[in-house]
């Protein structure tokens, strides 16, 4: 608990909210309202231009996780594997590593799979300022599987990565948020915000109506598929064996290790994974 937290007023000033991020380097702010309730949150991305913060060079390891079929990308994934589709000019692979060079994260450890050779062809082709080992996976081993392949050439904190997101945040400061906490596993997660467009009915015994609530609204704190990992989780990884990061996480919890979350709003998190996030990503990009 942080007794003395930095908060801001509903009627606070834009320039006031700036001036405490600058000065505090931090990314988010909550907002009071009366009684000292918190009643929304400023966020780094809503009021300052990406560029503007200064990036702390912390030179890790990265993988990334290009494995997947992207089945929910289909048909545009029957030809072109889904590290590969375009955002704007550029395959969202590609946008990726561009994003974690900037904090001199050059060495990547890409998992391949499906249509491996077209992305090994697509990288191979032109000059880039960061070298990318191939982990080659004979068959489907999950969303944590891989890592087995690592366990001999990681030695230090690294990150991984789902090869369908981008992620607009600071990752210096996830970094020293997961080295703080003393975190095994640190997950990134969204703030996402869903109504339900219908009335929701809550029943009782033989089908009575208690209550109906119109349109219900609900904040949750998602995982975005970003991760900052210890080497030392490799000893729970089997080998080839398919293997989720949902069970790399339940592992470390159950035997006592520290897994912490570390959130971002949800306008720093672009997801393709699906066809409609991919439509809104887009679009995303071409305002941009």
């Amino acid at each position: 608990m942080n007794k003395n937290p930095i908060t801001l007023k509903e009627d606070y000033k834009v320039e006031e909210a700036k001036e405490l991020m600058l000065k505090k380097q931090i990314e988010c702010i909550p907002v009071l309202g009366s009684g000292n309730r918190i009643v929304s949150a400023i966020w780094w991305h809503d009021i300052f231009d990406k560029k503007t913060k200064s990036k702390k060079k912390i030179n890790l390891p990265v993988v990334l996780m290009a494995g997947g079929e992207g089945t929910r990308l289909s048909p545009f994934t029957k030809v072109l594997p889904k590290p590969l589709m375009l955002i704007g000019e550029k395959p969202i692979s590609e946008i990726i590593m561009e994003r974690f060079s900037e904090y001199d994260c050059r060495l990547f450890y890409m998992s391949v799979n499906y249509k491996s050779n077209i992305i090994k062809a697509y990288f191979d082709d032109f000059k880039h300022p960061y070298k990318i080992n191939y982990i080659n996976e004979k068959k489907p081993l999950g969303t944590a599987g891989c890592l087995s392949l690592l366990k001999n050439k990681i030695k230090t904190t690294f990150f991984v990565s789902n090869c369908d997101i981008v992620i607009e945040a600071d990752f210096s400061d996830i970094i020293s948020f997961h080295k703080q906490n003393r975190n095994q596993i640190t997950l990134v997660g969204s703030m996402k915000h869903y109504t339900i467009p219908y009335g929701i009915c809550k029943t009782g015994k033989d089908g009575k109506l208690n209550v109906i609530e119109e349109k219900p609204e609900y904040d949750y704190l998602v995982n975005t598929g970003m991760y900052v990992l210890e080497p030392s989780v490799f000893k729970f990884v089997p080998n080839g064996k398919a293997f989720h990061m949902t069970d790399l996480i339940n592992s470390c919890m159950t035997t006592g290790k520290n897994v912490g979350v570390y959130p971002i709003s949800e306008k720093s998190w672009i997801d393709i994974g699906q066809l409609e996030e991919l439509k809104n990503t887009l679009k995303r990009f071409s305002m941009d």
